[in-house]
Parts: C-alpha cells; structure tokens; sequence
C-alpha cells in the first residue's frame, strides 16, 4: 500500500524537512520514539528538545537514546508540558528550528486519564508558530479516540483552518473510511 498510516507519514514529513544540525522540538516526547527518530535527523551537531508533563515519560526517552548510542551536543529533555514551550528554547535557536512534533492524547502504556489538553496545546502551536522561521514545520499526530482528544481534535481544526493562507500552508492528512478514529495528521508549514 502506497498511503502511509499516521507515525509513517509524520516522519515522512519530518524527513523532507530536517537536516543535521538542525534544532527540533519533540513537544510530546512519551516513550522516545520520535525523539529517537529526531536525534538520528539532526545528528550530533543539532539541537533537541523535548518535554513531555510525565517524569516517566522522560526517564523512558531518556534510556531509549541510551540504549540507541545517541549522543547529541545539545540536548533538553523536561518534565514540563508544552504549552511552556517558550522557557524551554533558548532564543539563540530560534533561526535554526525547522520541525516540531506532537502526538496528541495519552502516554501509550500509562495512565489514560493524563491527556494532553485544547488549552496547553493551543498555547504550544501559536508559540512555536512565532518563534519559527519561515520554512518552519509543525506536524501534529492526533490520537481523538477519547473525549478529550475529540475536544482537542475540533479545537485544531478550528484554529488551523483559520491560520491565514498567505502565510501558513495547512494539510490534514487521514484515513476516512477506518473504524475506531484513526489518528490524523494536522502538518502546518510557516512561509
């Protein structure tokens, strides 16, 4: 099959994008995997951060580089939700961020009452969306299979659909004929 499920085509997305020596931001890190396929993006020389509100979350990404061999000059990794974003970057990288990635819902494997929310995510996007340069990739996986997800998933759209064409290019990409909401992909490109 050509069309590629969620996490294949956001890390599609992320390879067009990032070089090494590049600074990304893994805005929900989880279990590491993105933040694994990110540091192998950027290589030893770029800039990663990452946070995640979940100790456990980071403690997991943090041995999965580990375990990896990852080693990068420049890497953050914190206990602190997106939506402080802004404290996390130092200024100094603006100019060098090309991606940003979230994947939207609950810790795979953790506690299912712990979500991300509208607000803190809302708060993470316009942040990151003046902080980038033009060129800039925001790529949200959007897992809505639970109430808060469904709220979150109409929250984006809503904001995303307004964001102005001349400068911001905005695809969803998703499956519309699968059963039990299939994560979708909100991608935003900055001009």
């Amino acid at each position: 099959m050509i069309l590629k499920n969620a996490l294949s085509f956001s890390h599609y997305l992320l390879q067009q994008k990032v070089q090494p020596g590049n600074a990304v931001i893994d805005a929900t890190i989880g279990n590491g995997h993105d933040t694994l396929f990110l540091a192998q993006l950027i290589g030893q020389k770029g800039h990663l951060i990452g946070c995640d509100i979940q100790e456990a979350a980071v403690e997991a990404t943090r041995k999965r580089l580990a375990d990896a061999n990852i080693s990068l000059a420049s890497l953050t990794l914190s206990a602190n939700g997106h939506e402080q974003i802004t404290q996390l970057v130092d200024p100094q990288l603006y100019a060098k961020l090309t991606a940003a990635i979230f994947n939207l819902g609950y810790l795979p494997g953790g506690d299912k009452t712990i979500t991300t929310t509208t607000d803190s995510t809302l708060s993470a996007v316009k942040q990151l969306l003046k902080m980038m340069p033009s060129g800039g990739l925001v790529v949200l996986t959007v897992y809505y299979g639970h109430h808060q997800g469904k709220l979150e998933k109409e929250a984006l759209h809503t904001f995303t659909n307004a964001l102005p064409q001349a400068d911001y290019a905005v695809l969803n990409y998703q499956f519309t004929n699968q059963k039990n909401d299939p994560p979708m992909i909100i991608a935003i490109e900055i001009k």
